[in-house]
């Protein structure tokens, strides 16, 4: 005689059980489906900085002490007084999403060949906001004021040598996040400044260059 109770008991389980597999299941692809879409929304909202192009309007840069620099396309500014040093970099936002700008460092000479960028804690902090939209140009600056720093005295024989130089431009999207470390090169030719772009690093994500893993 069959045990009705046994057979319903064991029924219940498999069908427990196949129920638990079934919402595994489930909850493993929301999972992927989540972290696609997650991964969507941050790409459409990533900055890439580069040079401006040849053929993009001059950019117009002031500084608080009143003094202004025009910056072409594909160019840079520097300039040195006994009061200040000045420097401008017409930039590209060829990413998806707003760039906002959050420091600088700078190296009075060219870094050729290396693949480190500037420590977080050594780059010097912008006294304004500055914003390049998506597919726009748009334009960093930075100034030395402190006639007896190094980096003034620095800066300053860099560009009345004049001499080629780097800087590293923090930034990362309207959110504060997916931050990238780009670092531009100055060169002086005749009586200009022209930019050019070195390399980039993501700080808030994997380096792509990474073959470790």
């Amino acid at each position: 005689m069959a045990d009705w109770a046994t057979i319903s008991a064991l029924a219940t389980a498999g069908g427990t059980l196949a129920l638990a597999g079934v919402t595994l299941a489930s909850v493993r692809s929301a999972n992927r489906a989540a972290r696609v879409a997650e991964q969507s929304l941050l790409a459409a909202q990533r900055p890439l900085l580069v040079t401006s192009s040849v053929d993009d309007p001059p950019q117009k840069v002031g500084f608080a002490d009143d003094v202004w620099f025009q910056v072409g396309g594909a160019q840079a500014a520097a300039s040195a007084t006994d009061e200040a040093v000045y420097l401008a970099i017409a930039v590209r936002n060829v990413g998806s999403g707003l760039a906002v700008l959050h420091g600088w460092h700078f190296f009075p000479e060219v870094q050729i060949g290396s693949n480190e960028p500037t420590p977080l804690e050594e780059f010097t902090g912008l006294t304004r906001d500055l914003y390049v939209a998506p597919g726009s140009a748009g334009f960093w600056q930075g100034a030395f004021r402190d006639t007896r720093s190094p980096e003034f005295r620095a800066a300053r024989a860099a560009v009345e040598e004049p001499q080629r130089m780097s800087i590293d431009i923090l930034y990362g999207s309207f959110e504060g996040g997916q931050r990238v470390i780009s670092r531009f090169m100055l060169t002086p030719r005749e009586d200009r400044w022209y930019a050019s772009i070195a390399r980039h690093w993501s700080v808030d994500r994997p380096d792509p260059r990474d073959r470790s893993g």
